[in-house]
Protein backbone atom coordinates (compact mmCIF):
# COMPACT_ATOMS: atom_id res chain seq x y z
CA UNK A 1 0.00 0.00 0.00
CA UNK A 2 1.26 3.47 -0.90
CA UNK A 3 0.25 6.43 1.23
CA UNK A 4 0.14 10.19 1.02
CA UNK A 5 0.92 12.16 4.19
CA UNK A 6 -1.15 15.35 4.10
CA UNK A 7 0.21 17.81 6.65
CA UNK A 8 3.73 17.84 8.04
CA UNK A 9 3.19 19.35 11.48
CA UNK A 10 3.95 17.51 14.72
CA UNK A 11 1.43 14.73 14.10
CA UNK A 12 2.24 14.50 10.41
CA UNK A 13 5.92 13.89 11.16
CA UNK A 14 4.95 11.05 13.51
CA UNK A 15 2.70 9.52 10.87
CA UNK A 16 5.47 9.90 8.29
CA UNK A 17 7.87 7.95 10.52
CA UNK A 18 5.31 5.22 11.24
CA UNK A 19 4.47 4.70 7.57
CA UNK A 20 8.14 4.54 6.56
CA UNK A 21 8.64 3.04 3.15
CA UNK A 22 4.92 3.08 2.36
CA UNK A 23 5.03 6.87 1.88
CA UNK A 24 4.66 7.79 -1.77
CA UNK A 25 4.23 11.54 -1.36
CA UNK A 26 3.83 14.38 1.14
CA UNK A 27 1.73 17.52 0.86
CA UNK A 28 1.65 20.66 2.97
CA UNK A 29 0.85 24.25 1.98
CA UNK A 30 3.75 25.76 3.95
CA UNK A 31 6.09 23.12 5.45
CA UNK A 32 9.59 22.91 4.09
CA UNK A 33 10.36 19.57 2.47
CA UNK A 34 6.81 18.77 1.35
CA UNK A 35 6.73 17.45 -2.20
CA UNK A 36 3.40 19.10 -3.01
CA UNK A 37 1.62 22.19 -1.71
CA UNK A 38 -1.91 20.81 -2.17
CA UNK A 39 -3.40 17.32 -1.94
CA UNK A 40 -5.20 17.90 -5.24
CA UNK A 41 -1.80 18.33 -6.94
CA UNK A 42 -0.70 14.79 -6.04
CA UNK A 43 -1.32 12.37 -8.95
CA UNK A 44 -4.11 10.02 -7.89
CA UNK A 45 -2.48 6.82 -9.25
CA UNK A 46 0.55 7.29 -7.00
CA UNK A 47 -1.20 6.47 -3.71
CA UNK A 48 -3.89 4.21 -2.25
CA UNK A 49 -4.48 5.91 1.10
CA UNK A 50 -3.90 9.21 2.86
CA UNK A 51 -2.86 10.11 6.39
CA UNK A 52 -4.57 13.46 6.97
CA UNK A 53 -2.88 15.59 9.62
CA UNK A 54 -4.47 18.92 8.75
CA UNK A 55 -6.05 21.73 10.81
CA UNK A 56 -9.62 21.05 11.88
CA UNK A 57 -11.26 23.48 9.45
CA UNK A 58 -9.55 21.82 6.46
CA UNK A 59 -10.36 18.20 7.29
CA UNK A 60 -13.81 17.78 5.79
CA UNK A 61 -12.90 19.24 2.40
CA UNK A 62 -9.86 16.96 2.21
CA UNK A 63 -11.86 13.90 3.26
CA UNK A 64 -14.57 14.59 0.68
CA UNK A 65 -11.93 14.81 -2.02
CA UNK A 66 -10.06 11.69 -0.96
CA UNK A 67 -13.05 9.45 -0.27
CA UNK A 68 -14.70 10.71 -3.45
CA UNK A 69 -11.71 9.35 -5.34
CA UNK A 70 -11.79 6.02 -3.51
CA UNK A 71 -8.79 6.65 -1.27
CA UNK A 72 -8.61 5.13 2.20
CA UNK A 73 -8.22 7.78 4.88
CA UNK A 74 -6.73 8.01 8.36
CA UNK A 75 -7.51 11.43 9.82
CA UNK A 76 -6.22 12.90 13.05
CA UNK A 77 -8.77 13.37 15.80
CA UNK A 78 -11.09 15.00 16.53
CA UNK A 79 -13.55 14.95 13.66
CA UNK A 80 -16.01 17.54 14.95
CA UNK A 81 -18.85 19.02 12.89
CA UNK A 82 -21.41 21.64 13.89
CA UNK A 83 -23.87 19.78 11.66
CA UNK A 84 -23.87 15.98 11.92
CA UNK A 85 -24.92 15.73 8.29
CA UNK A 86 -21.26 16.33 7.39
CA UNK A 87 -20.37 13.02 9.05
CA UNK A 88 -23.27 11.30 7.27
CA UNK A 89 -21.89 12.57 3.96
CA UNK A 90 -18.49 11.04 4.70
CA UNK A 91 -20.16 7.73 5.56
CA UNK A 92 -21.97 7.72 2.22
CA UNK A 93 -18.81 8.56 0.29
CA UNK A 94 -16.83 5.82 2.06
CA UNK A 95 -19.58 3.25 1.48
CA UNK A 96 -19.93 4.18 -2.19
CA UNK A 97 -16.22 3.80 -2.90
CA UNK A 98 -15.49 0.95 -0.48
CA UNK A 99 -12.82 3.09 1.18
CA UNK A 100 -11.88 2.84 4.85
CA UNK A 101 -12.37 6.05 6.84
CA UNK A 102 -10.69 5.95 10.24
CA UNK A 103 -10.30 8.73 12.79
CA UNK A 104 -7.10 8.18 14.75
CA UNK A 105 -7.17 7.91 18.55
CA UNK A 106 -3.71 6.51 19.14
CA UNK A 107 -4.10 6.16 22.92
CA UNK A 108 -6.29 3.11 22.30
CA UNK A 109 -3.00 1.39 21.48
CA UNK A 110 -1.32 2.25 24.79
CA UNK A 111 -0.47 -1.07 26.52
CA UNK A 112 -2.21 -0.08 29.76
CA UNK A 113 -5.24 1.40 28.02
CA UNK A 114 -5.69 -1.99 26.36
CA UNK A 115 -5.17 -3.69 29.73
CA UNK A 116 -7.90 -1.55 31.26
CA UNK A 117 -10.33 -2.63 28.55
CA UNK A 118 -9.44 -6.29 29.15
CA UNK A 119 -9.78 -5.89 32.93
CA UNK A 120 -13.20 -4.24 32.65
CA UNK A 121 -14.41 -6.83 30.12
CA UNK A 122 -13.23 -9.72 32.33
CA UNK A 123 -15.62 -8.72 35.11
CA UNK A 124 -12.79 -8.81 37.65
CA UNK A 125 -13.88 -5.46 39.11
CA UNK A 126 -17.49 -6.52 39.44
CA UNK A 127 -20.25 -3.97 39.00
CA UNK A 128 -18.65 -0.71 37.92
CA UNK A 129 -19.22 2.35 40.07
CA UNK A 130 -17.17 5.24 38.70
CA UNK A 131 -14.31 6.23 36.43
CA UNK A 132 -12.06 9.24 36.93
CA UNK A 133 -9.76 10.50 34.16
CA UNK A 134 -7.20 13.32 34.05
CA UNK A 135 -5.15 14.37 31.02
CA UNK A 136 -2.95 17.41 31.29
CA UNK A 137 0.01 19.05 29.61
CA UNK A 138 1.63 22.46 29.66
CA UNK A 139 1.03 23.56 26.08
CA UNK A 140 -1.24 26.56 26.71
CA UNK A 141 1.23 29.08 25.27
CA UNK A 142 2.04 26.86 22.27
CA UNK A 143 -1.66 26.51 21.50
CA UNK A 144 -2.25 30.25 21.83
CA UNK A 145 0.63 30.93 19.41
CA UNK A 146 -0.81 28.54 16.81
CA UNK A 147 -2.58 29.95 13.78
CA UNK A 148 -5.51 27.54 14.19
CA UNK A 149 -5.48 25.56 17.47
CA UNK A 150 -6.70 28.22 19.93
CA UNK A 151 -10.31 28.31 18.83
CA UNK A 152 -13.59 26.42 19.01
CA UNK A 153 -13.85 23.86 21.81
CA UNK A 154 -10.22 24.30 22.87
CA UNK A 155 -8.95 21.67 25.28
CA UNK A 156 -12.27 19.79 25.12
CA UNK A 157 -11.62 18.89 21.49
CA UNK A 158 -7.86 18.47 21.92
CA UNK A 159 -7.54 16.35 25.07
CA UNK A 160 -11.17 15.90 26.13
CA UNK A 161 -11.92 13.96 22.95
CA UNK A 162 -9.22 11.44 23.94
CA UNK A 163 -10.88 10.98 27.35
CA UNK A 164 -14.34 10.48 25.84
CA UNK A 165 -12.97 8.02 23.27
CA UNK A 166 -11.06 6.12 25.94
CA UNK A 167 -14.15 5.73 28.10
CA UNK A 168 -16.14 4.59 25.07
CA UNK A 169 -13.41 2.05 24.29
CA UNK A 170 -13.54 0.65 27.83
CA UNK A 171 -17.27 0.73 28.55
CA UNK A 172 -18.70 0.52 24.98
CA UNK A 173 -21.61 2.86 25.78
CA UNK A 174 -21.48 6.04 27.86
CA UNK A 175 -24.09 7.65 30.10
CA UNK A 176 -25.71 10.87 28.90
CA UNK A 177 -26.00 13.79 29.03
CA UNK A 178 -22.49 15.12 29.54
CA UNK A 179 -22.35 18.13 31.83
CA UNK A 180 -19.66 20.80 31.96
CA UNK A 181 -18.81 21.43 35.61
CA UNK A 182 -16.00 23.92 35.07
CA UNK A 183 -14.45 25.66 32.06
CA UNK A 184 -11.74 28.31 32.15
CA UNK A 185 -9.75 30.52 29.81
CA UNK A 186 -6.72 31.05 32.02
CA UNK A 187 -4.24 31.91 29.25
CA UNK A 188 -5.98 31.16 25.96
CA UNK A 189 -8.84 32.52 23.87
CA UNK A 190 -10.49 29.09 23.83
CA UNK A 191 -11.02 26.89 26.90
CA UNK A 192 -7.68 25.69 28.31
CA UNK A 193 -9.00 23.83 31.38
CA UNK A 194 -12.26 21.89 31.75
CA UNK A 195 -13.91 19.50 34.19
CA UNK A 196 -16.91 17.54 32.93
CA UNK A 197 -18.72 14.24 33.23
CA UNK A 198 -21.91 12.24 33.28
CA UNK A 199 -23.93 10.40 35.91
CA UNK A 200 -24.62 6.74 35.31
CA UNK A 201 -23.05 3.30 35.57
CA UNK A 202 -20.23 4.00 35.74
CA UNK A 203 -20.30 7.65 36.71
CA UNK A 204 -17.68 9.52 34.68
CA UNK A 205 -15.48 12.34 35.99
CA UNK A 206 -13.09 13.90 33.47
CA UNK A 207 -10.57 16.72 33.57
CA UNK A 208 -8.57 18.07 30.61
CA UNK A 209 -5.95 20.77 31.01
CA UNK A 210 -3.36 22.72 29.04
CA UNK A 211 -2.04 24.30 32.25
CA UNK A 212 -0.56 21.19 33.84
CA UNK A 213 3.09 22.20 33.69
CA UNK A 214 4.22 18.60 34.05
CA UNK A 215 2.66 16.18 31.55
CA UNK A 216 0.29 13.93 33.43
CA UNK A 217 -2.26 11.20 32.74
CA UNK A 218 -4.23 9.16 35.25
CA UNK A 219 -7.21 6.82 35.11
CA UNK A 220 -9.06 5.22 38.01
CA UNK A 221 -11.90 2.74 37.61
CA UNK A 222 -13.71 1.61 40.76
CA UNK A 223 -15.98 -1.40 40.97
CA UNK A 224 -17.71 -3.60 43.52
CA UNK A 225 -14.81 -6.06 43.81
CA UNK A 226 -11.80 -3.82 43.24
CA UNK A 227 -10.26 -1.07 41.19
CA UNK A 228 -7.78 -0.49 38.34
CA UNK A 229 -5.42 2.45 37.89
CA UNK A 230 -3.18 3.86 35.14
CA UNK A 231 -0.43 6.37 35.79
CA UNK A 232 1.39 7.93 32.84
CA UNK A 233 1.57 7.42 29.07
CA UNK A 234 4.35 5.69 27.13
CA UNK A 235 5.26 8.86 25.25
CA UNK A 236 6.38 10.46 28.52
CA UNK A 237 8.33 7.53 30.00
CA UNK A 238 7.43 4.59 32.26
CA UNK A 239 3.72 4.05 32.90
CA UNK A 240 2.06 1.74 35.42
CA UNK A 241 -1.10 -0.32 35.64
CA UNK A 242 -2.31 -1.37 39.09
CA UNK A 243 -5.16 -3.70 39.99
CA UNK A 244 -6.44 -3.70 43.56
CA UNK A 245 -8.63 -6.47 44.93
CA UNK A 246 -11.08 -5.23 47.52
CA UNK A 247 -10.90 -6.59 51.07
CA UNK A 248 -14.26 -7.15 52.80
CA UNK A 249 -15.69 -5.53 54.82
CA UNK A 250 -12.77 -3.07 54.63
CA UNK A 251 -8.98 -2.94 54.82
CA UNK A 252 -5.89 -2.66 52.68
CA UNK A 253 -6.48 -4.40 49.32
CA UNK A 254 -4.22 -6.85 47.57
CA UNK A 255 -2.33 -5.02 44.84
CA UNK A 256 -0.48 -5.96 41.64
CA UNK A 257 1.37 -3.44 39.47
CA UNK A 258 2.76 -3.76 35.95
CA UNK A 259 5.15 -1.17 34.51
CA UNK A 260 5.86 -0.48 30.85
CA UNK A 261 8.92 1.50 29.75
CA UNK A 262 10.32 2.09 26.31
CA UNK A 263 9.46 3.82 23.04
CA UNK A 264 5.86 4.86 22.39
CA UNK A 265 4.34 1.92 20.42
CA UNK A 266 1.02 3.57 19.58
CA UNK A 267 1.85 5.21 16.24
CA UNK A 268 3.21 2.06 14.62
CA UNK A 269 0.43 -0.15 16.01
CA UNK A 270 -2.29 2.24 14.90
CA UNK A 271 -0.82 2.42 11.41
CA UNK A 272 -0.83 -1.39 11.16
CA UNK A 273 -4.45 -1.40 12.33
CA UNK A 274 -5.31 1.17 9.65
CA UNK A 275 -3.71 -1.02 6.98
CA UNK A 276 -5.88 -3.91 8.17
CA UNK A 277 -8.97 -1.70 7.76
CA UNK A 278 -7.83 -0.82 4.24
CA UNK A 279 -7.63 -4.51 3.34
CA UNK A 280 -10.94 -5.58 4.84
CA UNK A 281 -12.92 -2.32 4.67
CA UNK A 282 -14.59 -0.39 7.43
CA UNK A 283 -13.82 2.49 9.73
CA UNK A 284 -15.09 4.19 12.86
CA UNK A 285 -17.32 7.06 11.75
CA UNK A 286 -20.03 5.75 14.09
CA UNK A 287 -17.58 6.55 16.90
CA UNK A 288 -17.19 10.09 15.56
CA UNK A 289 -20.95 10.58 15.54
CA UNK A 290 -21.17 9.70 19.24
CA UNK A 291 -18.15 11.79 20.23
CA UNK A 292 -19.39 14.70 18.13
CA UNK A 293 -22.74 14.68 19.95
CA UNK A 294 -20.99 14.67 23.34
CA UNK A 295 -18.57 17.45 22.41
CA UNK A 296 -21.40 19.58 21.03
CA UNK A 297 -23.32 19.07 24.29
CA UNK A 298 -20.31 20.38 26.18
CA UNK A 299 -19.83 23.20 23.67
CA UNK A 300 -23.37 24.42 24.25
CA UNK A 301 -22.64 24.48 27.97
CA UNK A 302 -19.56 26.65 27.36
CA UNK A 303 -21.59 29.11 25.31
CA UNK A 304 -24.16 29.40 28.10
CA UNK A 305 -21.83 29.46 31.11
CA UNK A 306 -18.51 31.03 30.04
CA UNK A 307 -18.46 34.46 28.36
CA UNK A 308 -16.08 34.84 25.43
Amino acid sequence: MKVLVAGLGVQGRKRLAAAGGDVAATADPVAAGAQYRAVADVPLPTYDAALVCAPDDAKFELLRYLLGHGKHVLVEKPLVAADSRALDELSRLAAASGAACYTAYNHRFEPHVKRMRETVASGALGRLYCCRLFYGNGTARDVRASSWRDRGLGVLADLGSHLLDMALYWFEMLPRPFVLWSASRFENRAIDHAVFGAAGTPTLQMEASLISWRNEFSADVYGERGSAHIRGLCKWGPSTFTVRTRRFPSGRPEEATTEVAGPDPTWAEEYEYFKTLCRRGGGNLWNDVLLNEMLLELGRSIAQAVPS
